[in-house]
């Protein structure tokens, strides 16, 4: 099962490791503690939408562009995940010959 709260916080990290920045830099730009964001990238604790748009301000990334990465990543979760589907007898095959 996906968690998008896992999600979120995978691409929110990958994003600030990839600008070489750190949680202090990311939390002060946002106004929120590097203990709640260290959290939030976690997967713990779900962001509100206002500070999930106050974080990703501070990231310099649009809040479209994360909601796509994490789709993206929903995606290839379920899909690695999804049940194997078994192929369905047609009426010809549902009749047991006596023989």
């Amino acid at each position: 099962m996906v968690l998008l709260r896992e999600e979120l916080g995978d691409v929110l990290r990958d994003v600030r490791r990839g600008q070489g920045r750190t949680l202090r830099d990311i939390s002060a730009g946002a106004s929120v503690s590097p203990g709640y964001l260290s959290e939030i990238e976690r997967g713990e604790k779900e962001a509100s939408s206002e500070l999930l748009a106050s974080i990703c301000s501070a990231l310099d990334m649009p809040l479209s562009i994360v909601f796509t990465e994490v789709a993206h990543r929903a995606c290839r979760v379920e899909r690695a995940s999804a049940p194997v589907t078994l192929p369905v007898p047609t009426r010809s095959e549902d009749v047991v010959s006596a023989a």
